[in-house]
C-alpha cells in the first residue's frame, strides 16, 4: 500500500538512515536507473543444425572456387617443370635468344658505334640469362667442355641448355665457366657507314661467367648486390 503523502516506500526507508541527499542519490541510481538484465532466449537445436548447415555448404563453395596449391611434390610428380620431348628443339628456342640479345643490348646501354660497355657491369651480374646462347669453356667434368646451346631453365645450381642438335644437357655451375657473346647492334643508317673506313668495324662482346659465382635463382639475382672479391679458381 503507498503512503499518502504520495512517496515510496523505498524513499521513505533511505530517508531513515540517509540523509535527504544521499537517499536521493541512491534512489535514483540503485533502484530507478538499475538496469534490467534479461534472460537469454533458449537455442533452438533444429535452427543452429539448418545455420551450421548453411556455413558449411557455403565454405565447400569457396574452396571449390580457389583450389589448393599444389605442393612441391606434386609438382615434381605432374613433371610441371620438364620440357616434353617434342620441345626439345633448337629452333624453338632460337626466337627467344634473340629477345634474350635485344634485352641485353637495353640493359648494357649498347650501340653500333661502342667499343667500351661502360660501368654497367653490375647490371650484367643480375641479369636474367633465360635464353641466353652459352657454352662451357672449363669445367672439372672434361666431357662437358664445349657443351653449347640456349639455356632454357636457370635454375640455383644448374643450367638447362638446348644444343644445336635438339638435346636437353642439364649442366651444373659449380666449378664450371660459361661463355657467351652478345652482338653489337647494327647501325643506324647502313648507307652512312658503308664507305666509311677510318674506324673498324665494331666486335662482338664476349664475356665469362663463373657459375660458382652465380648460384642463385634469377628472380633472387635480381635484387643481389654482387662485390669484386678474390676468386679461388682464377
Amino acid at each position: 500500500m503507498a503512503p499518502r503523502d504520495g512517496s515510496s516506500i523505498a524513499a521513505q526507508l533511505l530517508e531513515r538512515a540517509h540523509s535527504p541527499t544521499s537517499a536521493e542519490r541512491i534512489l535514483l541510481e540503485k533502484v530507478k536507473q538499475r538496469p534490467l538484465h534479461l534472460k537469454p532466449t533458449e537455442p533452438n537445436n533444429a535452427q543452429q543444425k539448418r545455420r551450421a548447415e548453411r556455413l558449411r555448404k557455403q565454405l565447400s563453395h569457396k574452396k571449390k572456387q580457389k583450389p589448393k596449391p599444389l605442393s612441391s611434390r606434386e609438382k615434381r610428380g605432374m613433371c610441371l617443370y620438364e620440357i616434353p620431348k617434342e620441345h626439345q628443339k633448337y629452333e624453338i628456342y632460337a626466337g627467344l635468344h634473340n629477345l634474350w640479345v635485344g634485352y641485353m643490348h637495353e640493359i648494357l646501354n649498347l650501340d653500333a658505334q661502342t667499343y667500351v660497355v661502360g660501368n654497367d657491369m653490375a647490371k650484367l651480374c643480375s641479369a636474367d640469362f633465360h635464353g641466353a646462347e652459352v657454352e662451357v669453356v672449363r669445367s672439372r667434368c672434361v666431357s662437358r667442355v664445349g657443351v653449347k646451346g640456349i639455356v632454357v631453365k636457370d635454375t640455383r645450381f644448374t643450367f638447362e641448355i638446348i644444343t644445336p642438335g635438339n638435346a636437353l644437357k642439364t649442366v651444373p655451375k659449380e666449378h664450371t665457366i660459361f661463355r657467351f657473346t652478345i652482338p653489337r647492334p647494327p647501325p643506324e643508317n647502313i648507307l652512312e657507314h658503308e664507305g666509311n673506313n677510318e674506324a673498324p668495324p665494331a666486335k662482338d662482346l664476349i664475356f665469362e661467367l663463373h657459375g660458382d659465382q652465380f648460384e642463385y635463382r634469377s628472380s633472387d639475382r635480381a635484387n643481389r648486390k654482387f662485390k669484386p672479391h678474390f676468386l679461388k679458381d682464377l
